[in-house]
């Protein structure tokens, strides 16, 4: 018999026992895992639960709330059915489960080693998305997208990409379905981790740094800039002026809209179900937000557990300081994207001019926060905090040493959070139970530890002036 399969037999027919018999064949190395037949039969849709719901996205000529028909031109109509559902429950197709098989469930790991080395009371759990083919949480949606645009005829998939997860995760999406995909990736990402681009040609898709000059949106850029880095906004603009100008084409996103995060919470679902198998309930639940995803995916469902069974978990997004978009941004209707080509949502945003530093954070660089995430953070329901990237990569460097595990720089921010209430239990005596989401690794991103190792890695908080500044532009509504 495998050990993985006597470790979940250990688990999973004693759960009583199980923590110290697993700690004991195991060492401190402490996982909780589940059997392929428990991956989630259905995605969580949070909007159910809510005590008032989202506000709409708006069309962008009209500023009318946009209805199906006006988000056809880019999404098939499964996913935006989905988009704007208010089922609390939605099922996940066979053909999709199916996939997730490869990955999925996904393990619930006790970091037991570096509470010993940060010497605090707190129990530190983390859901950990990295074993995925593709290294992170982006496939549990960019399979989903593809399959429903395949199902409903289309040959084509076009998107943006920031550090280049999810442009990995689209582009093995793709061939799983026979698909092809263009991938129009952030500059300064395309030259930071090229094996990240590498990855997506691998995989049979175009990758493009953008801007570019092969759209009217990259070229009115570059008129302005040459040396423009880009941005996810920008890039968001060429893949979305791709999709719309062909018939046989879509556009496929990887956070921000409600179909995307609903996708994630496979994550808390199973994370739900294994921190029951451990004997523990998270007090705090963290994760990285960009756009949101990865965060909503492990905290919407433990935000159902609070809202239906009066449960108290705190649910901490954590963003950097570079891309402040929920702690400092304004709750407005926003662009999703530079050029004005998307609908109006209403979200915590930056300007979708923003332009972001040069941090090596790639995939938390989007100037504007998912509408449902948004919507939830100012009813009270969420917390957010920022988190500097040199305070980011010291936390994961720690976390490494003591786990083995090199976390992504994105996923980094998220352990600076849990290091900072770990800190606190210390100082208390707490014994606070802390679960979060690693939502990659960071085989790809060394260059970005190297920086960080050799003293050349520098913080950026983005200044209130210019934060000030983007709002003089948002719509007029």
């Amino acid at each position: 018999m495998p050990a993985y399969a006597y470790v979940f037999l250990l688990c999973y027919f004693s759960p009583s026992y199980a923590p110290k018999r697993m700690e004991r064949q195991i060492g401190m190395a402490i996982k909780f895992l589940l059997p392929e037949d428990r991956i989630p039969t259905a995605w969580y849709n949070v909007a159910a639960d809510l005590p008032t719901p989202p506000p709409p996205p708006l069309h962008p000529g009209t500023l009318e709330p946009a209805g199906p028909q006006d988000l056809a031109p880019l999404f098939p109509m499964g996913l935006i059915m989905q988009e704007m559902s208010s089922d609390r429950m939605i099922d996940i197709p066979d053909e999709v489960r199916e996939i997730y098989r490869l990955w999925r469930p996904t393990p619930l790991i006790r970091a037991a080693r570096w509470e010993k080395t940060l010497g605090t009371p707190a129990k530190i759990y983390f859901k950990y998305e990295g074993v995925s083919p593709a290294g992170s949480h982006k496939p549990n949606t960019a399979v989903a997208q593809a399959y429903y645009n395949k199902k409903e005829g289309i040959t084509k998939l076009t998107t943006e990409t920031g550090a280049g997860q999810w442009g990995c995760a689209l582009s093995l999406a793709c061939q799983m379905f026979n698909m092809e995909c263009l991938v129009y990736m952030v500059k300064v990402s395309y030259f930071q981790k090229p094996y990240r681009r590498s990855m997506i040609r691998v995989w049979g898709a175009e990758v493009i740094p953008s801007p570019s000059d092969t759209t009217a949106s990259g070229r009115a850029i570059l008129a302005q800039d040459p040396d423009s880095p880009g941005s996810l906004g920008i890039a968001i603009s060429e893949a979305v002026e791709v999709a719309a100008g062909r018939d046989d084409t879509h556009y496929a996103l990887g956070s921000v809209l409600n179909h995307v995060l609903l996708h994630q919470t496979v994550i808390g679902q199973e994370a739900i179900e294994q921190m029951e198998l451990a004997g523990a309930y998270p007090d705090a639940v963290i994760g990285c937000v960009g756009g949101g995803s990865n965060f909503a995916g492990i905290a919407f469902p433990f935000l159902g557990q609070n809202l239906k069974k009066g449960k108290k978990t705190r649910l901490i997004a954590v963003e950097p300081a570079a891309c402040p978009s929920m702690t400092k941004g304004c709750y407005a209707y926003d662009y999703g994207d530079t050029a004005k080509l998307t609908p109006l949502v209403k979200m915590d945003t930056l300007g979708h001019d923003f332009i972001p530093a040069d941090i090596h954070a790639g995939g938390l660089r989007y100037h504007g926060m998912a509408p449902l995430l948004s919507h939830t953070y100012h009813l009270g329901l969420v917390e957010a905090q920022s988190v500097l990237q040199t305070d980011a990569f010291a936390a994961g460097v720690s976390f490494a040493r003591s786990e083995g595990i090199i976390p992504a720089p994105e996923s980094s921010h998220a352990i600076a959070a849990v290091k900072r209430l770990a800190d606190e239990c210390k100082e208390s005596g707490d014994e606070k139970t802390i679960l979060f989401n690693m939502s990659g690794h960071g085989h790809f991103d060394m260059a970005a530890y190297d920086a960080y190792l050799d003293g050349k890695l520098e913080d950026y908080a983005y200044p209130e002036e210019r934060i000030k500044a983007a709002m003089k532009n948002l719509p007029k509504l």
